[in-house]
């Protein structure tokens, strides 16, 4: 079955979740290190409003915060962390598939190009898209969805000894208490 977004959803540009798990808060979408400025400049441009966080960073020892940030996040803008500032929901305009319409969809981050492919090999499809939920699975039409999961991939190898996340402090308002916030370090 080939891939497509289903009719009028933008679910994957508005919904984020808890990972690993609620105490690091809701995360946004992953940006490369070499997609952080030019983000930031269309942003500028475009004079919208974004903020990023760092989201992986490593380090040599784990009593030394992260020497290096693998991955950043750009955080929703609503106050639980939810719905991409770039995506255009004041217009009135549709996508393609009658959904909100990406604001920077040529030249939107490698994650957002990977949806909803969460692992190549084998193909494994993010079972919160309203695609997979409806359709089950989808093997054809995911070419591109995999050269940009793979590109992430090598860009996220690293040697060093010690992994750390970055806690947002974003989530829904009766989990503030659960959620922290900066790095933590991964065991």
């Amino acid at each position: 079955m080939e891939f497509r977004c289903v009719e009028e959803c933008s679910d994957c540009c508005v919904k984020r979740e808890y990972y690993p798990n609620k105490q690091f808060g809701k995360i946004g979408v992953l940006i490369l290190p070499d997609e952080k400025e030019k983000i930031e400049k269309i942003a500028e441009d475009n004079k919208i409003k974004i903020k990023i966080l760092p989201r992986i960073g490593v380090s040599e020892n784990p009593n030394q915060l992260p020497t290096e940030i693998l991955a950043y996040q750009l955080i929703g803008i609503e106050d639980n962390g939810n719905t991409c500032p770039f995506l255009d929901t004041k217009s009135g305009q549709k996508s393609t598939h009658g959904g909100y319409p990406c604001k920077i969809y040529k030249t939107k981050p490698l994650a957002c190009s990977a949806y909803p492919l969460i692992e190549s090999n084998p193909i494994t499809l993010d079972e919160k898209c309203k695609f997979c939920k409806e359709c089950g699975t989808a093997n054809q039409n995911l070419e591109f969805e995999t050269e940009s999961l793979l590109k992430i991939k090598n860009n996220m190898q690293t040697n060093a000894s010690h992994i750390w996340r970055y806690a947002t402090g974003i989530g829904e308002s009766e989990d503030k208490e659960i959620i922290k916030k900066g790095w933590i370090l991964e065991e």
